[in-house]
């Protein structure tokens, strides 16, 4: 059985379906996490859907996919797809505490790290109607678990990295909230 691809909901091949589209269309397509379509083109990047219903099971499900990347290091990034649990954004931002606090208590702070993904995501001083917001909003809520070193490769070998922000708030506000919603709206819909 390969980790990368094995999941055990019935469900999950549509969920990851999206979120796959989601990532090809708007954060490969529009370039805005510059390092992604190495990792995804090379098929190094994990989806995989838990089944977790609350806070406690979606911890755990983190707790092991955490030891899934440290057993297999040919997987560099895992999206772990939570439908069922946190679909408050204010819920899902206070949820991240506990998801350094994990990293912190198994030894992992410094190993991975933990970026975060919504579809209410919204930025602090932005309004929720705001482009910008869109470079974080995803089909469903997730969790996205990187590999430390693997960033700090990627940033040193980047020409411009304290660019990217702003790169992509310009690019997002003239995509237009409208557009970037039709988009996300087809990751959902779309069987491309």
């Amino acid at each position: 059985m390969n980790p990368s691809t094995s999941n055990p909901l019935s469900s999950s091949e549509a969920l990851i379906a999206a979120t796959r589209r989601w990532v090809e269309r708007l954060v490969v397509g529009h370039n805005l996490c510059p390092f992604a379509r190495r990792e995804l083109e090379g098929e190094r990047v994990r989806f995989t859907v838990t089944a977790a219903e609350d806070e406690e099971g979606l911890l755990m499900a983190l707790a092991e996919e955490l030891e899934l990347l440290r057993r297999f290091p040919d997987i560099e990034t895992t999206l772990l797809i939570h439908p069922q649990v946190l679909q408050d954004f204010l819920d899902y931002n206070q949820f991240l505490a506990a998801c350094e606090a994990l990293l912190l208590e198994s030894g992992l702070e410094g190993v991975f790290q933990v970026a975060s993904f919504h579809p209410d995501y919204q930025f602090a001083g932005t309004t929720a109607d705001d482009a910008e917001n869109y470079s974080n909003r995803s089909p469903y809520p997730m969790l996205h678990i990187l590999r430390e070193d693997s960033v700090a490769r990627a940033v040193a070998g980047h020409p411009d990295v304290e660019g990217i922000p702003n790169r992509n708030i310009a690019l997002l506000n003239e995509l237009g909230a409208e557009q970037l919603r039709a988009t996300l709206r087809d990751c959902l819909t779309d069987s491309e």
